[in-house]
């Protein structure tokens, strides 16, 4: 987070973190295991970000990375 110093790129994420908020199911799923967390990932390509995350049984969203793409 340290690094995100730029107003565009913390734009960027902020709208990101919300399509996530409003439906966590919006990304798609990432294939794995069932020993962890089923993560997914949101590419938002207008912004130039991806979100990697998975969605807790409390309908909780953890966020894991963020990445420009």
């Amino acid at each position: 987070m340290e690094s995100i110093t730029s107003e565009a790129r913390v734009h960027a994420l902020d709208r990101a973190l919300v399509v996530i908020s409003v439906d966590p199911e919006v990304g798609e799923p990432i294939p794995g295991d069932a020993s962890g967390p089923r993560l997914r990932q949101y590419t938002d390509d207008v912004e130039h970000v991806r979100l990697l995350y998975w969605v807790t049984a409390l309908r909780t969203v953890i966020v894991v990375a963020y990445i420009e793409v």
